[in-house]
């Protein structure tokens, strides 16, 4: 179809997308509707409501073209690391049950508890970070989607970016968490659709093996995947802790509710992430080169203008619904958990308004590179890691300045990640591959953590004891 080979059928697509998400978008007439996701009846959201919303603000934009990278470059070795990610779900699950059980409302809630304002202040800064980063990375895939079809057009990409960001904008101001829910609903089943229509001709067209793609190593070897591999299971016990889109979601329905949401949505977003690296692992299968240094030239040699317009569109869905709900945790990190202003409608739009421009402003650092926003933020977030494990798990009490000590060593672990090219990273983290450099930051900021929480909580208990 030639159409489907032209920009005009992209620009086409987003204002669909758009438009559809305007119209399913329900205007927010109370704070709680706004930024609690309640229904004009004030109804919590039902399980398969839950469940779609967790999946499309998960396989968002970035994670889905990063899966396909990292498929193309370590074969099913990079596809399996960023689906490992995915186990979040189930980590995520047991840290909601545990927060619920103790009668917290949010994890925010119980840091406040236990380290007071500098703990609560320490974790909100990380969560900014990502949600600042969420909307900078799916920007970036909007603006290398636009900027190949207009003929790697830089100023076609700018345009697109700030084109999207005003939509998604618009309509999450309109109805908040409200509206994110019930977009992510429409989009996700859109996604399905157009996901699974594209990786059915994949699969059944010529040259196609699931024998040998299951086995494949992509163009540059498995080893680095089965690097990234073991760092996605170091970070997942607190990344999931860090990313508020799914923290926020544990708190909307009952329990029963919410812990089927999170092993459905588990199941589901691993297989879609694994299923979309697989549009990467198969291009190096069949040798293709990078066209115009991306994989998306390489998408549209290899597949087709049919094909390649469905993978296009699932990446531009998942933008979108990745952004609403960035924005709608936003507001609620800024209003309901840091108190930046009163409670209401407005002051949550404008929360949303400073969030996506200080995304945007990320995009002035000029980075393509898709895979680092997720691990600067996840190294940044494992100072959590001896905090889930042994405070809220064995319900060890460990002291603020044992936080602080896992919290200096993970931001210093996510600095060391964005310079890890310079002298001093090397000279400290090994001159390796820079994901093995990444690896062993997280087992240094782990050893950090865990140490300095063990020795914290055992003074504690001796002055208990001396006491």
């Amino acid at each position: 179809m030639p159409f489907l080979a032209s920009p005009e059928a992209l620009v086409a697509l987003v204002v669909l997308i758009a438009g559809g998400s305007l119209l399913l978008s329900p205007k927010a007439t109370t704070p709680e509707s706004f930024f609690a996701g309640v229904d004009v009846n004030g109804k919590a959201p039902g399980l398969l409501t839950l469940v779609l919303s967790q999946v499309t603000t998960w396989i968002f934009a970035r994670s889905l073209l990063t899966a396909a990278i990292l498929g193309y470059y370590y074969g099913v070795a990079g596809a399996l690391a960023y689906t490992a990610y995915y186990l979040s779900f189930l980590t995520g699950m047991f840290i909601v049950g545990k927060l619920r059980r103790k009668g917290a409302r949010s994890l925010q809630g119980w840091l406040r508890g236990e380290y007071g304002r500098v703990g609560v202040t320490c974790y909100n800064m990380v969560v900014a970070l990502r949600l600042m980063s969420e909307v900078f990375a799916n920007l970036i895939v909007v603006g290398l989607i636009f900027s190949a079809a207009y003929g790697g057009s830089e100023q076609a990409g700018r345009a697109a970016m700030i084109a999207l960001a005003l939509v998604a904008l618009a309509y999450s101001a309109l109805g908040g968490l409200r509206a994110s829910l019930r977009t992510d609903v429409g989009q996700m089943a859109l996604f399905l659709v157009v996901f699974l229509l594209a990786f059915g001709v994949m699969i059944f067209g010529e040259g196609f093996s699931f024998g040998t793609v299951l086995t494949a190593e992509g163009i540059a070897g498995g080893h680095n995947g089965w690097v990234l591999f073991a760092v996605a299971l170091l970070q997942i016990t607190s990344y999931p802790a860090h990313d508020p889109v799914m923290m926020d979601r544990g708190f909307l329905a009952d329990e029963d509710t919410t812990r089927k949401a999170f092993f459905y949505a588990f199941i589901m977003s691993a297989a879609s992430i694994f299923g979309f690296a697989l549009f990467g692992v198969q291009a190096s299968v069949v040798g293709a080169e990078l066209v115009n240094g991306n994989l998306l030239g390489t998408w549209q040699v290899m597949f087709g203008d049919t094909v390649y317009f469905l993978i296009v569109a699932s990446l531009l869905i998942s933008a979108m619904s990745t952004l609403d709900s960035a924005l709608a945790s936003a507001a609620r990190l800024a209003i309901d958990e840091m108190k930046l202003g009163a409670r209401t409608i407005w002051n949550g739009r404008i929360a949303m308004a400073l969030f996506m421009l200080g995304g945007v402003l990320f995009l002035l650092a000029e980075t393509k590179d898709l895979f680092a926003a997720v691990a600067v933020s996840g190294t940044a977030s494992m100072f959590l890691a001896p905090v889930l494990v042994l405070g809220l798990g064995f319900g060890i009490r460990i002291p603020v300045w044992s936080y602080l000590v896992g919290f200096a060593a993970a931001v210093a672990g996510a600095v060391a990640y964005f310079y890890q090219s310079s002298d001093l990273v090397i000279s400290l983290f090994g001159d390796g591959h820079k994901y093995e450099r990444l690896l062993m930051i997280c087992v240094t900021v782990l050893i950090i953590g865990f140490t300095a929480a063990l020795i914290g909580a055992a003074t504690r208990r001796r002055v208990a004891v001396a006491g």
